[in-house]
């Protein structure tokens, strides 16, 4: 059973910065599309920023410019680093990890980053 964990997120100031890691351990299939997604009270979850196997990356427009993705394919390892964040950032993030194509797909618990001061 494959298990998803995220860590990095917590209380920051608006302006400052963020970095979110995770992890996918367990899976025997080779994962060829990672991202990160958010839910905010009240809202749907939301795409934030996409890294695909041959390192194309997507990102929503509210965080274009501020948010980076990156990640170790092989290594089934993705990070989120979030600059100059805001308060419209906090949300419940997300890690999501799929081979396209077939139903496989990994969510992860969550993790909470709050944007206040």
């Amino acid at each position: 059973q494959a298990q998803v964990m995220e860590s990095g997120g917590g209380l920051v100031q608006p302006g400052g910065s963020l970095r979110l890691s995770c992890e996918v351990s367990g899976s025997r299939y080779r994962l060829n599309h990672m991202g990160w997604y958010r839910q905010a009270p009240g809202k749907e979850r939301e795409m934030v920023a996409i890294l695909t196997s041959r390192m194309y990356t997507n990102y929503s427009d509210s965080v274009k410019g501020r948010f980076t993705i990156s990640g170790d394919r092989i290594k089934n390892l993705a990070y989120l680093q979030m600059n100059n964040l805001e308060p419209e950032d906090t949300a419940v993030y997300y890690c999501n990890a799929r081979k396209l194509g077939t139903p496989v797909e990994y969510w992860g618990q969550g993790t909470q980053v709050t944007v206040s001061s």
